[in-house]
Formats: structure tokens, sequence, C-alpha cells
């Protein structure tokens, strides 16, 4: 198996977006026209290891999806980005994870999300994926499917000493503490940092403070994204906090940011296993930059060819 490891695997969310543009939200009850429907792949999990596929790493997929028209598209979207599909498990007994999105002409939006077939990978997808899981080089979990499951993953993970970068999203505020101690990079944005630590995280000062806080539950390292301000990585083994600034760009849309950013530290950490952090981080910052200068979600996610040489 070691022939063929992975270089990054990811556990989580396959989402499909269904977007419908609109002058303004419709009020209860009321049915309005709108200009403009599109479907777009979306789910942090998967995000995430599109991301890492298109900058060249080997990926694979444990995720579970429908025996539907939205789950057989899913698959052959993997495919298509070079991601390995066999953990991705098809089932009745649940639709594939949907997000109904509502954005009107001021860009504000509403969304419905139904978790579907997410919430039903369990241990035994973990199970049938141990081999693949155990021989990679990085494992990426978040919140998009039962914490019980990333945590096992993770753990799974760490008992194989592959290094494990847990994205805390979306934020829940009793997060099991286990999760702290089976994180070698725990990466969150400033608002779920807020959620998690009950104080504000607006500056990097603040930033550095809530970092401080996620190191003492256990964590190896902490990367907090800011935005615009870049992000803060701090290390358990050094106290110090370093504050590492973006690249100021135009955005377009920020829609999936922050899943680029961690599919490109998971490939950036599987790539280079002797670059610093915060050198990982800022090269991650970069690529997250290109994301947001595009259109939607995966769609705007950069490949390697698109990128400048000195990113690799």
């Amino acid at each position: 198996m070691t022939e063929d490891a992975f270089d990054v695997i990811v556990v989580g969310s396959c989402m499909t977006d269904l977007v419908s543009q609109a002058p303004r939200l419709p009020k209860e009850g009321e049915t309005i026209h709108g200009h403009n429907f599109f479907t777009g792949f979306g789910g942090k999990g998967a995000n995430q290891c599109i991301q890492a596929a298109r900058l060249g790493a080997k990926t694979a997929m444990v995720a579970k999806v429908g025996k539907d028209f939205f789950g057989d598209n899913y698959i052959q979207n993997f495919k298509d980005n070079g991601v390995h599909t066999d953990f991705v498990g098809q089932t009745t007994d649940a639709a594939t994870g949907v997000a109904s999105i509502i954005v009107n002409n001021a860009g504000e939006n509403a969304i419905v999300i139904v978790a579907g077939t997410n919430m039903l990978l369990s241990r035994k997808e973990l199970q049938e994926a141990r081999p693949a899981i155990s021989c990679a080089k990085v494992l990426v979990c978040q919140l998009e499917i039962s914490p019980q499951t990333s945590l096992q993953a993770l753990r799974m993970a760490q008992e194989n000493k592959v290094k494990t970068i847990f994205n805390p999203a979306p934020a829940i505020p009793d997060l099991d503490p286990e999760f702290y101690r089976a994180s070698d990079v725990f990466c969150c944005n400033e608002s779920e940092a807020e959620l998690m630590t009950g104080s504000s995280v607006n500056t990097v000062e603040e930033a550095c403070r809530a970092g401080q806080e996620l190191l003492r539950r256990g964590c190896g390292t902490v990367i907090i994204t800011l935005g615009a301000q870049g992000c803060v990585v701090l290390d358990a083994q050094d106290s110090s906090c370093k504050h590492v600034p973006a690249t100021a760009v135009t955005a377009v849309d920020t829609t999936g940011a922050g899943d680029s950013f961690i599919g490109a530290l998971a490939f950036y950490m599987a790539h280079y296993p002797t670059m610093q952090l915060e050198e990982a981080a800022r090269r991650a910052g970069q690529v997250a930059g290109v994301s947001v200068q595009a259109m939607g979600t995966q769609t705007s996610f950069p490949h390697k060819k698109d990128l400048a040489a000195e990113l690799f």
C-alpha cells in the first residue's frame, strides 16, 4: 500500500448547491421570479479535497452520497478532478446533501442546508478506508458530518503517525475536548475561534490571544485565518504568535476561500513535510487569494498551472 499511499485524505461532506438569483428574497408564502439558476459542487470536505487535488496532491475522499442524480454527479466531479473515489459510498437511505441558496441583488442570501447522507458517514466507512488512512501523509476533517465520525478519523490517523488538520466548521460551542488533542493543526476562522473561546477575534492581537487559549486545550499548532488580514500561526513548542499577512487582492466572491486555504495547506504539509508551518500558511493564503478573484466555490479554485512557480 505504501507504494501508492495518498498525500491527502479528506473525511467529510459533499453538498450540491442549488443557487437561485432573484432581485430580493421572497416573503413568507410569496412566489417571485428569479433571473438565474445554477448548481454547484460544495460541502467543506469535498471543497478542501478538490483544492488539494488541483495543486497536485494524490487525494482520496471518504464520504457518503445518495444513490441519486446528485450523488452520481458528485462522484463524477471527483473523478474529473483526479480524486480517488473508492471510499465514496452511495446509499438509498437518504438524499445527497444539498444547500438551497437564494441570493438577492445586494449579494445577501438565505440558505437551507439538508445534510442528508453526510450524517450517515460512520465508523463502518472509516474501517473500510483504514488501510489508506493509516499510511496517508495528511488527514483532514471538519464538522459537516457526525462529529464522532470526524473524531474517530483524527484518532485513527494519529495512531498511525499521520498528520491531522482539523477545521472546526461549522463551529459548535460545546466541542468535545478530545478534538483539540487529536489535532496536529487546528485551523479555524475568526468567527469560529470566537465561538469556541468566547472572546472577540477582530484583530491580530485578539487572534493571538484566542490561539493561545486553543493551544492550552491541547492542539499541536493553531492557525486562525483572518480574511484580508491574513492569518496567525501558533505552535505549542514555542509560545510565539506569528502573523502572516495576506497579499491584497480585489475579492469578487469569497465563498469557499477557507476551504481553498485548508486544501492548499494540506497539499503543502504533504509535499513539503519539512516546510515551516508559517511558510505553508503563507502560500496557502496566496492560493485562497486567487480563489476569491473568481465566482463560485470549486469553480474558483486554482489549478497548479494557474499559479506562480514560486509557490511550488
